[in-house]
C-alpha cells in the first residue's frame, strides 16, 4: 500500500515514516495541510494518516476539500483529539477511521491493512440497499422514516459488507474487521452480529438485505 502520512510532530513524523517502511508500506510524508492537500488529490495513494491540528491547513478542512474533489481514498484520522464529538466530526467530514493519540503502533498497521482490503468506491454517503437508506458519514441506517438501532459491532458488520457489495465476505474477514487486534474475535460471534442485525432490518418490515452463501460468508448484492 502507498500511504501519505500527514503529520505536524517531526518526532512522530519521522517515528511512523520508518515503522511503516519496515512494516511494508510505501509512505512518504509531509508536515502541514496545504501540502497533505496537493499531495492527496495528485499522489495516487491507497490510504491517507491524517493528523487533524495541521499548520497552514487543518485536518477537517483538508478532508473536506479532498472529498468535495471526489477523491474516495481511504483516511484514518491520527488525532488527539478523544471527544466523542470530535471523533463523529471526523467521521461525517469523510474519514473511514479514527485512531487516538497515544495509541498502539501494531494497531495503527493492522488498521490501515484493514482499510487496504476494503473495495475502493466513490464515498457517496448515502447508500441505498433495498428499502435500506445507509449514511456511511453519520453512519445511520433508515427504512423510511425510520431509523434502525445498531450497536457498533452490527453497523461495522454492515458497513464491510457495503464496502465489499456485490463480493462474498467471509467470516474471517468480519472478525478481522471488528477486531483488528485478533485477541478477542472470533466466527461465532460474526454470526451472532449477522444476527442480531438481520432481526433489527427486517423488524421495520423490508426484506433481510443480506445473503447467506454457506461455507463461504455473506453477500450485500
Amino acid at each position: 500500500m502507498k500511504i501519505l502520512l500527514v503529520e505536524d510532530s517531526e518526532r512522530l513524523r519521522r517515528s511512523l515514516e520508518h515503522g511503516l517502511a519496515r512494516s511494508g508500506f510505501a509512505v512518504q510524508a509531509v508536515a502541514d495541510g496545504r501540502l497533505g492537500l496537493d499531495h492527496a488529490l495528485y499522489g495516487g495513494f491507497d490510504a491517507i494518516v491524517l493528523d487533524l491540528m495541521l499548520p497552514l491547513l487543518d485536518g477537517i478542512t483538508l478532508l473536506k476539500k479532498l472529498r468535495a474533489h471526489g477523491s474516495s481514498v481511504h483516511v484514518l484520522i491520527l488525532s488527539a483529539k478523544d471527544r466523542v464529538e470530535e471523533r463523529v466530526a471526523g467521521l461525517q467530514a469523510g474519514a473511514d477511521d479514527y485512531l487516538v493519540k497515544p495509541f498502539e503502533f501494531d494497531e495503527l498497521v493492522a488498521r490501515l491493512r484493514a482499510l487496504g482490503r476494503r473495495q475502493t468506491c466513490q464515498k457517496n454517503p448515502i447508500q441505498l440497499v433495498g428499502a435500506y437508506a445507509i449514511d456511511t458519514a453519520a453512519r445511520t441506517v433508515r427504512n423510511g422514516d425510520t431509523t434502525i438501532e445498531l450497536s457498533q459491532r452490527e453497523y461495522h458488520v454492515l458497513e464491510c459488507l457495503l464496502s465489499k457489495r456485490g463480493h462474498v465476505v467471509s467470516k474471517r474477514e468480519l472478525v478481522d474487521r471488528l477486531y483488528p487486534d485478533a485477541e478477542h474475535g472470533s466466527e461465532n460471534a460474526v454470526e451472532v452480529f449477522v444476527h442480531q442485525l438481520r432481526r433489527k432490518l427486517v423488524a421495520t418490515g423490508a426484506d433481510d438485505p443480506i445473503q447467506t452463501r454457506r461455507g463461504h460468508g455473506y453477500l450485500l448484492p
